[in-house]
């Protein structure tokens, strides 16, 4: 493996200028083609949906909505928007860490043709019932397809930290490589339901026994290890942090793991605590409420940006705490629906709006954040909507006082506005010149 490695490493230093910088652009241009489909799952079939599924059950004051438009929203947010920036990172990082940067874009943008064929459909299946019985398990074929791709693309490849025999995997690597197998174990999953479905069931809906357990798959198995992953991986650097604790998120990753498989097994109270416990093992590890060891790196982004990681690993903690709360008190899905949300919204969503305006634009050719005014403007609606959601959804789902109701519309379009500034912002960005050809501004 060792002559193998050298081999590449001796390619990749041989290369000339011009053809690396052609190898540069070509990632950058399929980096940016997933980035601008998942902000497209982001607004449209994920939030605009959601908006929608919102308002119509506050009329409603919960009455019946169609579940598979829930499933079909719910699907767009985490394999559409989330699943879609997942495999862009991956395939950009792919060439500049092996040296085939022609292979990997080839395979990278038949991965997104497919990918993104396979989410568009799921949604028309889910959202208007349209020849469900065959797009849903097309669909899932497909995105199950473009996984495959790029398990394909990335299987060669060593990153230096194992280059030597003796030498322990780092955990930020261990950590998305969790991700990345609950990401093909879900994918299955889904491909396997799918076929079922369209077989035997009435509706492109999933069994509600399954979504709750392949939601705790998805949430703890997949999004929550690559999050943890990336974060490992830059937060010391961005925020100034105290080295890593490796051990103390090795554990975390083990909890997190062992309560996904209680929840799948059906021990949901036990399934809950761990999960907890991994959450809080996961933020001592980062030593993100101690005091840095140096200032943090904030130019081209607003100032805020350390204060709202700190923010969504708060939003991770009250998440598990609410999934504690979800298996004793949850009569009415106010509580586990809460939990979800504090998930999915305070804690992902605000990782990827503070994380993602600070490395995708360098990932799209070396740009500056177009205005960091509409970082802080899109954290801070998108925060303010999800501590009204997750506040008011207990409060109304539960029957605790019903006037919550009313304030459920109000944290939806919250959110929709923090997406949408979220968008622009980006989409603002990837338009710029890159930052050696661009003028100052005072945006």
């Amino acid at each position: 493996m060792s002559a193998m490695v050298s081999v590449e490493e001796l390619q990749v230093k041989t290369v000339p200028a011009i053809l690396l910088k052609a190898r540069e652009e070509s990632a950058q241009r399929l980096m940016m083609a997933y980035a601008i489909t998942g902000l497209f799952f982001m607004l449209l079939p994920g939030t605009f949906l959601g908006v929608w599924n919102l308002i119509s059950i506050s009329g409603g004051r919960g009455g019946a909505i169609s579940t598979s438009w829930i499933q079909a929203h719910g699907h767009a947010q985490i394999f559409g928007w989330i699943g879609t920036f997942i495999l862009g990172i991956g395939f950009y990082s792919i060439p500049k860490l092996t040296g085939r940067s022609a292979q990997s874009a080839a395979r990278g943008w038949l991965a997104w043709l497919l990918w993104t064929l396979g989410v568009l459909l799921r949604w028309a299946s889910g959202f208007y019932h349209l020849y469900w019985r065959v797009l849903l398990p097309i669909s899932a074929a497909l995105e199950l397809a473009a996984f495959i791709i790029f398990v394909f693309s990335v299987r060669s490849h060593r990153p230096a930290g194992l280059r030597k025999d003796k030498e322990h995997m780092p955990v930020w690597i261990l950590s998305v490589l969790t991700g990345t197998v609950g990401f093909g174990v879900a994918l299955l999953l889904n491909s396997i339901i799918a076929v079922y479905v369209s077989l035997y069931d009435t509706g492109p809906a999933f069994p509600l026994i399954f979504e709750a357990r392949f939601l705790a798959l998805v949430s703890y198995a997949f999004i929550v290890p690559t999050i943890w992953g990336f974060s490992a991986r830059w937060l010391p650097i961005f925020l100034g942090l105290r080295p890593l604790n490796e051990r103390v998120l090795r554990y975390a990753l083990l909890l997190s793991i062992v309560g996904v498989l209680l929840a799948a097994t059906g021990f949901s109270p036990a399934a809950h605590w761990l999960i907890a416990i991994a959450a809080i093992a996961a933020v001592a590890a980062f030593h993100l409420f101690e005091q840095p060891r140096q200032a943090p790196k904030t130019a081209g982004v607003h100032a805020s940006f350390p204060a709202f990681v700190r923010v969504a690993y708060l939003w991770l903690l009250i998440a598990s705490s609410l999934g504690i709360c979800s298996a004793y008190f949850d009569h009415n899905h106010g509580w586990i629906g809460a939990s979800r949300h504090a998930l999915t919204v305070g804690f992902v969503s605000t990782m990827v709006f503070a994380i993602g305006q600070r490395v995708l634009p360098a990932f799209a050719g070396m740009r500056v954040l177009y205005s960091p005014r509409l970082m802080l403007a899109c954290l801070l609606l998108l925060n303010v909507g999800c501590a009204l959601r997750v506040s008011s959804e207990i409060l109304a789902y539960e029957n605790y006082w019903p006037p919550a109701w009313k304030v459920l519309p109000v944290s939806a379009i919250c959110e929709l506005a923090a997406v949408t500034v979220f968008a622009l912002n980006l989409l603002l960005t990837f338009k710029q010149p890159p930052a050696h050809l661009l003028k100052p501004t005072t945006v």
